[in-house]
C-alpha cells in the first residue's frame, strides 16, 4: 500500500525505497520461525516530517553501527544471505545483534523479479 503514494511524497532524500523490520526486545535468532511477530514497513528517507502524507507514519531508525552486505539476484533467494549473515559472518565476527531495526534499502540497482538485481542489506550490530 506504500508504493502508491511513495511518488507523491515531496521531501524524499532520494529513489531508494527502504524494506524495515522491527523484532521485539526478546528477539533471538535461535527462536526465529516464520510465525515470529515483527513489525514490516516501507519507507524512504526524507529531509524531514513536514507535510506527512494521510495514512502514513514517520519512524525515526536509532543510530548505530550496522554491517552492510550486498544481497545480488532474486529477493526469493535472500533467504541465503541472511542465512550466511547470521550463521556464519555473525558468530565468527566479534559483534553481536543489537536491538534496533533491521532494513534493505533497495536503490538504483534493485529490480523486481530479476536474477541482476541488487540491494543491500543492514544489520545492527553491537560490539561483544
Amino acid at each position: 500500500s506504500f508504493m502508491p503514494d511513495v511518488k507523491n511524497i515531496s521531501n524524499r532524500v532520494d529513489n531508494q525505497i527502504i524494506s524495515m523490520q522491527v523484532y521485539m526486545p526478546n528477539f533471538s535468532l535461535a527462536t526465529f520461525t516464520p510465525h515470529t511477530n515483527f513489525e514490516k514497513w516501507a519507507a524512504c528517507e526524507v529531509t524531514n516530517f513536514e507535510n506527512v502524507l494521510e495514512g502514513l507514519q514517520q519512524i525515526i531508525i536509532p543510530s548505530g553501527l550496522y554491517a552492510v552486505f550486498l544481497h545480488k539476484g532474486l529477493a526469493q533467494d535472500a533467504a541465503k544471505s541472511f542465512n550466511y549473515i547470521f550463521t556464519e559472518w555473525l558468530p565468527k565476527s566479534d559483534y553481536v545483534l543489537d536491538n534496533r531495526p533491521h532494513f534493505e534499502v533497495l536503490g538504483d540497482k534493485y529490480i523486481r523479479d530479476s536474477s541482476d538485481s541488487e540491494e543491500e542489506i543492514w544489520i545492527p550490530i553491537g560490539v561483544k
